[in-house]
């Protein structure tokens, strides 16, 4: 769906990453007990803000990069995509 979509301004791109099913005693979570997950991998960047003089401010993140963002963030793109800010990436998951 999203093969040859390029974000535009400072927004990403993001695909949601899959919650664990189970918890660390073994229960098994119910799909209307689970909640959104908040990380994802990046899928698409656009090229940044603009400043007050127009000059393009790069972003910090780049596609494959997995990120923590906010609860209520961005725009639902289909079932398991979101089209969020850079401003409401609250991290970088490092591996």
């Amino acid at each position: 769906m999203f093969k040859k979509f390029k974000p535009l301004g400072d927004r990403v791109l993001i695909k949601r990453l899959e919650i664990e099913d189970t918890t660390a005693g073994g229960i098994i979570i119910p799909d209307a007990a689970k909640e959104r997950a908040q990380t994802g991998e990046v899928i698409a960047v656009g090229p940044g803000r603009l400043d007050g003089n127009g000059k393009v401010i790069p972003m910090s993140v780049k596609v494959g990069d997995k990120i923590y963002f906010g609860k209520y963030s961005g725009t639902e793109a289909g079932e398991d995509y979101l089209i969020i800010r850079e401003e409401d990436i609250l991290g970088i998951i490092e591996q």
